[in-house]
């Protein structure tokens, strides 16, 4: 692992300053390591200084760790104190989000933590998940929906959700909402989604398709329940049973949870907050027959404090098989909680494994 490249003098180096000035801006920078006792610390460390010809830094603690180096006692307690740190600032950061009128900026953001705009941006998007912006712009949605659904007027529902124009709001409002606005108010009264119940091996199984693609492939025990389900999710959409040619589209998905090598190529019309989208996408970056921890895909997404989030993103996901959350188990490879119960979750993973 290649240390951040220290100048030839050290004691010049605005990082070695700032751990002898133990300034705590520097926090979440960068971290020194010491070369005789093999511990590292953060810049603002209360730890005896050491002799700056026995310094190295490193990016993160992740990467002085990887070079071989422990945290210190202090430094141990440091991290849970600047984690407990981060999340106040952090769900501070939020609230000023989601109460103002229209997206605060980055450095009014940063201003209000006390941090620089980077290392804001940093410990905003470990902790979330998201990007300032990007949760601004989810938060937006968000209330979009909920208007929506209250029955409100789409002009009312786009002010009162911070957009300031009707024409950047319509830009984006099929990737917010799925479909146009007042289709979206009606429940999706005006849009026809094809669905098939069939079974398999693991039970029944749904399938439904709207014009953009397969929005759901749904499991259980109860074909009518499956299709109360979809109802709730489409309350107000067009609900048409498939015909024998959509018939063919739930063999396709049948044939691959029974045979998973012949493998499942179909368009899918995928509806989630940014964040979710981004853990199902990392979701189907998993070859099949193997597997992922849920810390796993919080580090591929950039999210690395974010299992939770990534749990509950899993246990939202409507696309069985087609997105595969049943990869994703504990830390300790046992398998957790799954939709549509771990003993399907089971079954998948033993057919990818023989496949």
């Amino acid at each position: 692992m290649k240390t951040l490249a220290p100048p030839l003098d050290i004691e010049t180096d605005p990082r070695w300053i700032a751990v002898v000035a133990r300034d705590p801006r520097a926090d979440g920078l960068f971290v020194y390591a010491v070369k005789t006792t093999g511990i590292y610390c953060r810049p603002s460390s209360l730890a005896r200084l050491p002799k700056p010809q026995n310094v190295e830094f490193f990016e993160s603690a992740e990467q002085a760790e990887a070079a071989g180096y422990r945290p210190s006692k202090r430094a141990s307690k440091d991290r849970t104190d600047v984690s407990a740190q981060h999340a106040a600032t952090v769900a501070t950061a939020c609230r000023q989000i989601e109460v103002a009128d229209t997206p605060p900026a980055l450095n009014e953001l940063a201003e209000t933590a006390g941090l620089s705009p980077f290392h804001f941006h940093r410990v905003f998007k470990a902790a979330t998940g998201l990007t300032p912006k990007g949760y601004a712009a989810a938060h937006r949605s968000r209330r979009v929906r909920e208007r929506l659904a209250d029955g409100g007027s789409v002009t009312d529902a786009l002010y009162d959700a911070g957009f300031n124009s009707n024409s950047r709001f319509y830009e984006s409002a099929d990737q917010v909402l799925g479909m146009k606005p007042g289709d979206f108010r009606a429940a999706g009264q005006n849009n026809d989604i094809r669905f098939a119940v069939g079974q398999c091996s693991l039970g029944a199984i749904l399938v439904a398709q709207s014009q953009r693609g397969v929005c759901a492939i749904l499991l259980g025990d109860d074909p009518h329940q499956l299709v109360c389900d979809l109802q709730d999710q489409f309350r107000k959409a067009n609900l048409i049973g498939g015909d024998s040619g959509f018939e063919q589209l739930i063999a396709k998905v049948v044939g691959f949870i029974e045979a998973p090598a012949i493998g499942l190529d179909l368009p899918l019309d995928v509806r989630g907050t940014a964040f979710q989208e981004r853990v199902w996408q990392a979701l189907r970056e998993i070859p099949a027959g193997s597997t992922a921890s849920y810390a796993d895909i919080a580090q591929r997404i950039g999210a690395p404090t974010s299992m939770r989030a990534v749990a509950q993103a899993c246990g939202a996901n409507r696309l069985a098989v087609a997105i595969p959350c049943h990869r994703v188990v504990r830390s300790d490879g046992n398998l957790s909680g799954y939709r549509w119960g771990v003993e399907r979750k089971r079954q998948l993973l033993e057919r990818e494994t023989l496949a």
